[in-house]
């Protein structure tokens, strides 16, 4: 299994992300214009030889199958990790990635999308609002690896303080293993190993 799980976009990118990447943005979808959203989508565009933006809330099933199949890495963008969650379970996107990635599928993602692999996104509860998607009552995130990713931990990136920050280890630092990430700051798990780089 391999995976790149960023707080926001790690200067190294282009070592680890090529080819025909699959772009993920349901987190985004309502703040497409976001200068994050607009920064996020350069730096995979131009660390990718082939970039396909897919919004999966408007894709039909046998097209989402090709493009994951297709694809030689698969980016989950920032943006809010709930409205994520909820577009991942209602398409079944969420069974469809995790078999690709247990099959040796790149998967790479920054906030929401390295939130997302973790075991729950409930910590994020704090720092996203579960009101973007009511429907959804089950936090359980992609299970790729056990760690609950705290995305920007510096605490100076947008609405994400460091009260922010401190509060959601306080509250859910004993339940869940968090790995507080900084802007800049990724996991990386190859075969197994995991290693911040």
């Amino acid at each position: 299994m391999k995976l790149l799980l960023a707080s926001f976009l790690h200067p190294d990118l282009g070592n680890y992300i090529s080819g025909r990447v699959l772009y993920i943005d349901d987190a985004a979808s309502e703040m497409r214009d976001a200068p994050f959203a607009q920064a996020e989508r350069k730096a995979i565009g131009e660390a990718a030889e082939t970039l396909v933006p897919l919004t999966l809330s408007q894709t039909k099933s046998n097209d989402l199958q090709y493009e994951i199949a297709s694809a030689n890495c698969i980016y989950v963008a920032s943006g809010e990790v709930f409205r994520l969650l909820n577009a991942l379970r209602s398409t079944g996107a969420d069974r469809l990635l995790t078999d690709a990635v247990k099959q040796g599928k790149l998967y790479a993602g920054s906030s929401a999308g390295a939130i997302i692999a973790g075991p729950s996104i409930e910590p994020a509860s704090i720092m996203d609002d579960p009101k973007t998607a009511p429907q959804l009552t089950d936090y359980t995130g992609l299970n790729l690896t056990p760690h609950v990713i705290v995305p920007h931990a510096q605490g100076t990136t947008g609405p994400y303080s460091i009260e922010i920050i401190s509060k959601t280890v306080q509250t859910y630092g004993r339940e869940w293993n968090l790995l507080l990430l900084r802007d800049g700051q990724a996991l990386l798990v190859d075969d197994e190993k995991s290693i911040l780089i």
